[in-house]
């Protein structure tokens, strides 16, 4: 990682603090994000922007990658702030905070440099609207500063506006007093919208759309439960390869939604047989099973709510692996070594649920 101490103001600077870390998304970096910011350079000789969802698919709730998201931030800065800006890379870690929070940690510890022999004075900045105070709880060695929320600006809302409406995403941001970006994040934007990655985007929110409607009169916002299968045999994990949106081109594990009179194990067996065809007796991998858990992200499925209960199979090591075939839908399952696992290609969380089966590092992967 980069460390931009060489460049930072004199120690004798009156900053109130030497580091300020500000955690976000930035899915994308709006005025709220830039206010955070600068008034983090005002308090602190040095900050760090932690950029979370790094190194994810695309999608609906995360449609920019890290470095768009980072270029995006610096263009915000002038040469000077972009001196003393260290913005870096965090991948999630849904169902462990302990990992994320490890991960934090080491991030900051690797950049904050000891002023004069003493310990740096570091701090957590943001919004004030209870995530400061959640993050306090996570690392009570670090002081808490908040700033008053930009309430007329959200990253939900923006991206909202641009794939909601496709016709209509320009003409928003032509718009800055509604679309609370400033100007060079617009002509970044502005960009994207002709890109094949946004087309794609657009049509998965199209279908986003009929899904909604389909469930439009239920009397409760629907809750789907479906199953997952973590197949591992030989340091390779068995995947299956989507055919369309959402996710068309992603890696996932075999699974679907089950059927009414199923039983969850039995619902993973039949999608183990019938997505691809894996030639296993049953009996077999009800002996290998060694786990089983339910992830319920709120966020972890572009449908909406939905449950996902996975079970995990330790294959016994053998020479060869398992000969594959073709599903009938034509989706190609593939072994993939663990190694080789790229959280960009994985669909959904698919990527943080074989973490929790294996003990995969979060940072695992570089930009």
């Amino acid at each position: 990682m980069s460390n931009a101490t060489t460049s930072l103001p004199s120690s004798d600077t009156p900053y109130a603090f030497d580091c300020l870390v500000f955690i976000g998304r930035f899915q994308p970096p709006h005025r709220g994000h830039i206010t955070v910011i600068r008034e983090a350079l005002q308090q602190a000789r040095q900050v760090i922007v932690m950029v979370g969802s790094a190194w994810q698919a695309r999608s609906l709730r995360n449609p920019w990658r890290f470095e768009e998201r980072r270029d995006m931030l610096r263009e915000c800065f002038d040469a000077d702030d972009n001196a003393r800006l260290e913005i870096t890379p965090l991948l999630d870690a849904l169902y462990n905070d302990d990992v994320w929070v490890r991960d934090v940690q080491r991030r900051v510890r690797d950049v904050v440099v000891p002023q004069h022999g003493r310990l740096p004075r570091i701090g957590l900045i943001g919004a004030s609207r209870g995530q400061s105070s959640y993050y306090l709880t996570l690392f009570p060695q670090w002081e808490s500063v908040s700033v008053p929320l930009v309430s007329d600006v959200s990253a939900s809302r923006i991206r909202e506006a641009l794939f909601g409406q496709p016709a209509l995403a320009g003409d928003y941001l032509a718009r800055e007093e509604s679309s609370g970006l400033s100007a060079p994040v617009r002509d970044v934007l502005r960009r994207f919208l002709e890109t094949p990655e946004c087309a794609q985007l657009w049509e998965e929110q199209h279908l986003l759309d009929q899904y909604r409607e389909a469930w439009a009169q239920a009397p409760y916002p629907p809750v789907f439960v479906t199953v997952d299968a973590v197949v591992v045999q030989s340091g390779h994990v068995l995947l299956v390869e989507r055919r369309a949106a959402p996710g068309k081109g992603l890696l996932a594990l075999p699974g679907g939604f089950i059927q009414p009179q199923e039983r969850l194990l039995d619902a993973c067996l039949r999608e183990l047989r019938e997505r691809v065809r894996l030639k296993i007796p049953e009996a077999v991998l009800k002996g290998s099973l060694r786990g089983q858990r339910l992830f319920d992200d709120p966020h972890r499925s572009w449908r909406g709510r939905t449950l996902a209960q996975a079970f995990y199979f330790a294959l016994r090591p053998e020479q060869q692996l398992p000969r594959l075939k073709p599903s009938r839908s034509g989706e190609q399952a593939h072994w993939v070594a663990l190694a080789d696992l790229d959280p960009e290609a994985l669909f959904e969380d698919h990527f943080f649920i074989i973490q929790n089966f294996l003990g995969l590092p979060a940072g695992m992967a570089t930009p």
